[in-house]
């Protein structure tokens, strides 16, 4: 069983209004609901605080984080956009009641949580200025640092930046993980985890923007989401009868080529499937730019690095 809470407040009480908090966790809420074939995913709450009529507490968020936590799930994901606010090293997400003096739920609150919880799995992303003292000695409250074991924490910034918005109405960050999700950080089998998610929102800022940040303290990637894979699974299983060995080179000849006579051989289905690895990598064609060119001048192709780790993925029964 896995849940997801996701919690997008754009209306406050004492502090400025933003503007994309909650269509981010709208936006983010069928991605994570369903896997790209449709799949039931995460059994999702949303939460989104728009105007005064909707406004969510510091009482009301710590008791959905408490719902969330519970126990029954495998696997647990908090989501918060919002306004975030430096305290003493840490932060605190900002709820629609805060204050100067208490601004919502200091993420210490919520880490304590975390370390009591019985959910085995949980990850943490947070779109708000400065979360990324999510994961400071004073946000973590135990004077080491330390995550629990099957945490993990992806933040929108450092501990000392802000998160933007965009003038559509959206946060940067949260614009950039809903790509990422949609298939942005899918490996070649479909698989989204914590770590592609990051190494994609990673390369999204530049050097003078913000920093996503990411700590986590696991010993497996669970799956946020599942897309298709990019080369159906019956043909990437084809790598270890088409390669005899991670090294072997494929030989390839013009009956390949479905552009060359004679017309339709049995070859071209194969080079459908080579032109499939090429377009992830996982081959090259020897000594030529294009695989239509590796067929029509009789040279073949060869495994990439990937594309022996994928090999020996196949070989081994785990695709």
């Amino acid at each position: 069983m896995k849940r997801a809470l996701l919690v997008g407040i754009d209306y406050y009480d004492n502090f400025a209004p933003l503007h994309g908090c909650a269509n981010d966790a709208a936006a983010l809420h069928p991605l994570l609901a369903r896997n790209e074939d449709d799949s039931p995913n995460l059994e999702c709450r949303i939460v989104v605080s728009r105007d005064a009529g909707s406004r969510l507490t510091r009482d009301g968020l710590l008791g959905l984080v408490d719902e969330l936590l519970a126990s029954g799930p495998d696997f647990a994901l908090l989501y918060f956009a919002g306004h975030g606010a430096p305290t003493n090293g840490g932060v605190a997400l900002a709820t629609s009641d805060g204050t100067q003096s208490t601004p919502g739920v200091m993420f210490s609150e919520i880490a304590d949580r975390i370390n009591i919880s019985s959910v085995a799995e949980i990850t943490v992303i947070l779109d708000c200025c400065f979360s990324g003292g999510a994961t400071t000695i004073e946000a973590l409250n135990n004077g080491l640092a330390n995550l629990r074991k099957g945490l993990a924490v992806l933040t929108a910034s450092r501990d000392d930046q802000p998160s933007m918005e965009t003038a559509s109405g959206r946060g940067q960050f949260s614009s950039y993980l809903e790509g990422a999700l949609d298939g942005g950080a899918a490996d070649v089998l479909g698989h989204v985890n914590v770590s592609s998610l990051y190494a994609y929102l990673s390369e999204s800022f530049g050097a003078w923007e913000q920093r996503p940040t990411f700590k986590a303290n696991i010993d497996r990637l669970h799956d946020i989401r599942m897309c298709n894979p990019r080369v159906p699974l019956p043909v990437l299983r084809k790598l270890t009868e088409w390669f005899a060995s991670p090294n072997a080179d494929y030989a390839l000849d013009p009956s390949y080529e479905p552009t060359a006579d004679p017309r339709g051989h049995p070859n071209e289905t194969i080079f459908s499937g080579l032109q499939q690895y090429r377009a992830c990598r996982l081959i090259e064609p020897i000594n030529e730019e294009h695989l239509y060119y590796a067929a029509m001048n009789s040279t073949g192709c060869r495994l990439t690095a990937l594309g022996k780790h994928y090999w020996q993925r196949v070989n081994a029964g785990r695709v």
